[in-house]
């Protein structure tokens, strides 16, 4: 993606110079042609070289403004605004740099106002067509941009995906979930043993039928938790406690599919498994205006600022964090936060906050 995006600056820098020294060449062997067509004196001919000069000087600092206002975070009306003032000032500039130099260099006699007024209708209409060729063609490239950012979120999301079946299925899970199941058997638990093939069967089938790319409600994402959790209590029993608040008008809201999974199972890994008490694992999900609040939180050990001391820390932490992170980089960008952070009574809390979302049929429901 880095690549790709240093490639894109490089293609927009190389395009920006060919077509503004091409642009205004072309603009001043136009206007030359002009003014030869309408029998203009050659002395107002040679001013054309200096309007191209000029012209060519004024649009590089304007490019430089409309750089800054693009990338700040002005209200759209504000940036219309900024941009048709910008364009009227640089006008007026350059109509006063052409007048000044025919009255004053060559000692044309000329009517002033008449003279300037029409140099300014003429050089803003010049400026209002650069300004809406700058702006075209680097909205051309902020397609391209998007288009390759959703291509990468979709496959890392694939990738996210592989990633995390491999650990749910992978024999240690597996060797955990089945021996739980023998032993209700031996027990002669056989209400309780087929409750948990029936949840390891709908856990599994979440996970490979579910798309990764599509985004699914929190109550879906919870629905997967549960069935995760349920299976991992019969392992640890009272150990494992579980603290979930779920507000209501938050509970539609879509996420990315398997999100909060990975990190479930970091917890469970790095801050149940490892203490002879167990822990607490709590999640918080709430609506907050046009945003949304997700909060995971464990009692475990939390993060070390030094990884040797400790077995859990962000880096050693596997595929989870790593993998959520750049999910929400490639899905949200510029738009999320995610926080992790020891909590004061101690253990590890991850905060999320990405747009309220939700399904298009809801929406227009409601």
């Amino acid at each position: 993606m880095e690549n790709f995006i240093e490639k894109q600056i490089k293609q927009k820098e190389s395009l920006f110079w060919k077509l503004q020294i091409a642009g205004w060449l072309a603009f001043g062997a136009a206007r030359a042609l002009s003014l030869y067509a309408d029998g203009e004196d050659f002395i107002f001919q040679i001013t054309v070289a200096t309007s191209v000069v000029s012209g060519f000087i004024i649009t590089v600092f304007m490019r430089i403004i409309f750089r800054r206002l693009r990338k700040s975070d002005i209200p759209a009306s504000t940036m219309i605004l900024s941009v048709i003032t910008c364009i009227v000032i640089a006008a007026l500039i350059l109509s006063a740099i052409d007048t000044w130099i025919v009255l004053q260099t060559f000692f044309i006699d000329v009517q002033l106002y008449e003279f300037l007024a029409g140099r300014a209708l003429y050089d803003l209409f010049v400026l209002m067509i650069w300004t809406g060729a700058y702006f075209i063609a680097n909205y051309h490239f902020l397609l391209l941009e998007q288009k390759e950012m959703y291509l990468q979120a979709v496959a890392d999301a694939h990738k996210s995906q592989l990633q995390m079946l491999r650990y749910q299925i992978n024999p240690h899970f597996l060797f955990n979930t089945l021996n739980a199941i023998s032993t209700l058997v031996l027990d002669k638990q056989t209400k309780e043993a087929n409750g948990m093939l029936t949840k390891l069967s709908a856990f599994l089938r979440f996970s490979l039928v579910n798309q990764p790319e599509q985004k699914i409600t929190i109550d879906e994402e919870v629905y997967a938790l549960w069935l995760y959790l349920d299976i991992e209590k019969v392992r640890f029993e009272d150990r494992l406690i579980l603290d979930f608040d779920i507000a209501e008008d938050a509970k539609k809201a879509m996420i990315p599919s398997l999100l909060l999974q990975p990190l479930v199972e970091n917890a469970i890994k790095y801050a149940i498994a490892p203490m002879e008490d167990g822990g607490k694992i709590s999640l918080k999900v709430k609506r907050d205006g046009d945003r949304l609040c997700i909060t995971l939180a464990d009692t475990g050990p939390g993060l070390s600022s030094e990884p040797k001391e400790h077995k859990f820390n962000e880096l050693s932490s596997g595929v989870g964090l790593v993998n959520t992170k750049k999910r929400l980089s490639q899905l949200y960008p510029h738009d999320h936060t995610i926080i992790i952070e020891n909590r004061d009574k101690g253990g590890l809390e991850i905060k999320i906050d990405i747009p309220f979302e939700l399904n298009e049929d809801i929406r227009n429901a409601e």
